[in-house]
């Protein structure tokens, strides 16, 4: 998923009168854990002062704080109440106002009912709601409830009688966002390559959807829709669905593959595109679509590689739009219009991975999907194992294929260590596969774990069951049989359990240690180190006392040995200033155009106390907003006390143009947020 300013139902330091007495500000994410601190105060003065009705308030939100569980009995981040009355098509209408830099919405949802109900009950947050009614005009009472920071407010709306099993409901809602709208980013033309025009992009995973439309919120539902955006002639827009006329100002688009509210996507921009394949095309600004399309080119051999192990691709079109550096994840899966970061155009095709990781949740995540996101490593996990298959099957010697399956597990079991020993803990509960989100917003679980750890998890018990002969029917079987539905994980160990079940080995399963322990997997497959054998001869030679470096030593690398060698030296302790610097120098890493060694060869530099490349370090994360990236880079920074100020003051001054997941997730990484 990978990300930036929002307003933040705050927390006040108050005085008096209720327990928040003498403490810092704070804006909650309902953690069970910590607070999170803010920069802004209120006197004790200043509290005497407010309103009876306000310093109630305050104390009440703080007691609902601590005692909060599970929104809903289906999903704790939720306020819906999909197992009553659930959406199955949306249709919508977007009017796009960058001056106030709000979308001007109306929708109708078409919702069946499954029991028998006074009201229904919708996800919003920081929505503004100017009607409510049935599609014949018949108008409808709601209640807003007071907002939930992080969560927003549960919209009741009381039908005019009751309703029962099987019928259907359609209600009109118009409404408006807020500038603030998490889900959004509103770029000035000054954010964008062409300089000229304001962009606009959304990101809805996990729990923002609700800030851009009144929805249920939760993966659990599945719904079509159909959308009309209205957004100046100048602009292209682009949605997660087929697009169909642009006439003028108005553009069409359909749905007709159900998909969770979290894969409801809009981008408006002045946009170029190439076209890739039968099926797809790339859009981005003109400045970067000839790049664009070069890198992505070889798209529909990944589709058609993906087909062969997962069945038919449903979705019909396969777009990908390069957004503007500061989208914060590698790529999100959105159907038919795949998001990724520019940060991949390295001129070598060598982040394809990343494309072939999106086009896979074509089948995990978006046709079978997480009920909710305590079960996220579904998506996610399922995901990186089939990545690295399909990457694997492009290769035609299958001893070099096996080879590089095992070499880029290996580069994830790196990245999984260092997640869980020095980022998260090993005893940390959100390490396990299977998390408890109550309290906890899906936001703050977000790490490498569900990916890496659940991928290692699925390679262990294919290599357990019988290889890939047996285990790639299971997966086709899999898909099959839970395609456009939502599911967790007894769901899909029930049916291992039963697909495989004359196979002695599966006994041997440590089930509740591999979903609900927390640290490193009890069991690590064995990989084929053939790609690491002269990766760590070079480290060895590197830790020589008199080493000296030439360009020869990593002439033969590919990039991701590169990758590897440098993720290698930053889990060990920091070189010498002087041996790093020879280092750079001889390997040439500095002047990358691959961001995934830019990054690491940065982070080597600060645990290495090089001062002269703080100003690159600072350029590198104020340029681009990846998380993967800006979140280690700034948590070295902390670390360093001589440039911790001047780590905290850069992020403050670049927050207002980060999107909201990075500056939430960064004001924590940096402790201006607990």
């Amino acid at each position: 998923m990978a990300v930036i300013g929002k307003l933040v139902t705050r927390h006040f330091r108050l005085s008096l009168r209720c327990s928040l007495i003498n403490r810092k500000q704070r804006h909650y994410s309902i953690l069970a854990q910590k607070p999170v601190y803010t920069s802004i105060y209120i006197s004790k003065n200043e509290f005497k002062t407010l309103p009876a009705v306000v310093t109630q308030k305050l104390c009440a939100i703080n007691s609902h704080m601590k005692t909060m569980g599970a929104l809903s009995p289906l999903d704790p981040s939720s306020f819906s109440r999909p197992e009553l009355a659930v959406i199955k098509h949306v249709d919508l209408l977007y009017k796009v106002d960058f001056d106030k830099k709000m979308l001007y919405g109306t929708s109708v949802l078409t919702i069946q009912v499954l029991d028998y109900i006074e009201d229904v009950i919708l996800d919003t947050n920081n929505l503004t709601i100017e009607a409510v009614e049935l599609k014949d005009g018949t108008t409808l009472k709601y209640k807003l409830d007071e907002p939930i920071p992080n969560y927003g407010s549960k919209l009741t709306i009381t039908l005019p009688q009751s309703a029962a099993p099987e019928q259907k409901l359609q209600i009109k809602i118009k409404y408006s966002t807020e500038p603030s709208a998490t889900a959004l980013q509103w770029l000035e033309p000054n954010q964008t390559s062409g300089k000229k025009h304001p962009y606009l992009f959304s990101q809805c995973q996990p729990v923002h959807a609700r800030s851009i439309l009144p929805c249920q919120d939760t993966p659990a539902v599945k719904f079509t829709y159909e959308a009309e955006v209205i957004a100046p002639e100048e602009f292209t827009v682009l949605m997660s669905a087929i697009r169909g006329e642009s006439n003028g100002n108005k553009t069409t688009f359909r749905q007709p593959v159900p998909i969770p509210s979290y894969l409801l996507a809009l981008a408006v921009g002045v946009l170029e595109s190439r076209r890739l394949g039968p099926r797809s095309q790339v859009w981005s600004e003109k400045e970067e679509i000839e790049q664009s399309a070069w890198e992505f080119a070889e798209t529909e051999k990944y589709l058609q590689a993906a087909e062969r192990l997962c069945g038919p691709y449903q979705w019909t079109q396969y777009d990908l739009l390069v957004l503007p550096p500061s989208f914060p994840y590698g790529g999100m899966e959105n159907p038919c219009l795949t998001f990724v970061t520019p940060t991949l155009l390295a001129g070598d095709r060598s982040q394809a991975d990343v494309i072939v990781h999106e086009i896979m949740h074509s089948w995990t995540g978006n046709l079978v999907t997480n009920r909710n996101f305590e079960h996220f490593w579904l998506n996610e996990g399922f995901t990186v194992f089939l990545e690295r298959k399909v990457g694997a099957s492009l290769i035609e010697d299958p001893v070099k294929a096996k080879k590089s399956r095992d070499f880029h597990s290996i580069l994830g079991l790196q990245e999984l260590s260092e997640t869980i020993h020095d980022d998260l803990g090993d005893n940390n509960p959100l390490t396990r596969l299977v998390v408890q989100l109550n309290g906890v917003h899906p936001d703050d679980a977000f790490s490498t774990v569900p990916y890496e750890k659940g991928s290692l998890f699925l390679r262990y018990l294919e290599d357990l069951l019988g290889g890939p002969a047996v285990f790639d029917d299971f997966l086709r079987s899999y898909l099959n049989n839970f395609q456009r539905q939502s599911i967790d994980t007894d769901q899909f160990k029930s049916y291992l359990l039963n697909y495989f079940k004359d196979n002695e080995n599966l006994s041997t399963v440590d089930w509740d240690t591999w979903l609900h322990k927390s640290g490193m997997p009890p069991v690590i497959p064995n990989y084929d180190m053939s790609m690491t054998k002269s990766v760590t001869s070079l480290l060895e030679h590197i830790n020589e006392p008199s080493a000296n470096f030439s360009n020869d030593d990593i002439r033969s690398f590919t990039p991701h040995q590169i990758i590897n060698l440098l993720q290698s030296l930053i889990d060990q302790d920091p070189l010498p200033l002087d041996k790093l610097r020879d280092l750079g120098d001889a390997y040439k890493v500095a002047n990358s155009k691959n961001t995934e060694i830019t990054y690491r060869w940065l982070r080597l530099c600060i645990r290495s106390r090089d001062e002269t490349k703080l100003s690159d370090v600072f350029a590198f994360v104020n340029h681009q907003g990846r998380m993967k990236y800006v979140r280690p880079i700034y948590r070295d920074l902390y670390a360093w006390e001589d440039v911790r100020d001047q780590a905290i003051e850069n992020f403050l001054k670049n927050e207002p143009y980060m999107m909201h997941v990075s500056a939430y997730t960064l004001r924590k990484d940096l402790h201006l947020s607990e």
